[in-house]
């Protein structure tokens, strides 16, 4: 039961897994911009996707005004917390920028102890599970079971980490459905806006390849960032983010 729950909540979460699949039926064909939003909550149809029962801090998202511009502010202060964007439809490419405010001290991706991330921009996939091994399609099928939800086989995150080289791809501690490309590291460009665009059916390609030979669709688009391992806190900034279908 320990393997169970432990695979149930925090692979859910690292994936940013809960809540998405429950809106995706909702899903519009753009993006919300947080540039043209109110101050306060994100426009809808962002939403809170957390775990379930959470009773860890929850990561605080809030459009702000930043250097006369709305942007959305992301605040981990040993949290947990994803903003999710229902999505209908395959995603091709992602546009966005952000910035990173303060850094993690004490984050390692490649351990369950140090498994944070400052800042996350991540796409989840409806990918079949044919070519899954056993074992994966097995746990997979388990957490579905226990959270009543589709989630998904393949999620694929942007991260921007504390110390590992830009270019490095790696799969999360906890499960080999989430896998990240390091896209800005360290403290170099703390307070500076960063640009970024990707090609993610490309990346999809290099990361879950030889489980699925074509682009799925994808079922949301989240941004997010957590320090419950680490009980670190970060903070930073996120500008709108641009799917092209």
């Amino acid at each position: 039961m320990k393997f169970i729950a432990n695979y149930h909540l925090k692979t859910l979460a690292s994936g940013l897994f809960v809540s998405f699949f429950a809106l995706a039926h909702a899903a519009e064909p753009s993006l919300a911009p947080f540039s043209s939003a109110t101050l306060g909550s994100a426009p809808a149809p962002w939403r809170s996707g957390n775990l379930p029962g959470q009773t860890k801090p929850v990561t605080q998202f809030e459009v702000v005004d930043l250097d006369g511009q709305h942007v959305l502010k992301v605040q981990a202060d040993k949290s947990y917390g994803n903003l999710v964007h229902p999505w209908q439809g395959t995603v091709h490419a992602l546009r966005w920028r952000w910035r990173l405010d303060k850094a993690l001290a004490r984050s390692d991706l490649r351990t369950k102890a140090g498994d944070d991330i400052a800042l996350k921009v991540c796409v989840l996939f409806d990918m079949p599970t044919d070519k899954l091994p056993l074992s994966e399609r097995m746990q997979l099928s388990l957490a579905r079971s226990l959270s009543r939800e589709n989630l998904p086989a393949a999620t694929l995150c942007y991260v921007w980490d504390r110390y590992l080289p830009v270019g490095t791809v790696l799969h999360n501690a906890y499960t080999h459905r989430l896998r990240m490309i390091v896209v800005d590291s360290g403290e170099g460009k703390l307070h500076q806006w960063t640009s970024h665009q990707r090609d993610v059916a490309a990346d999809f390609a290099a990361l879950f390849g030889e489980e699925s030979a074509t682009l799925p669709p994808a079922t949301a688009i989240g941004v997010g960032a957590d320090t419950d391992n680490t009980t670190d806190t970060s903070v930073g900034h996120v500008g709108d983010l641009v799917a092209t279908p």
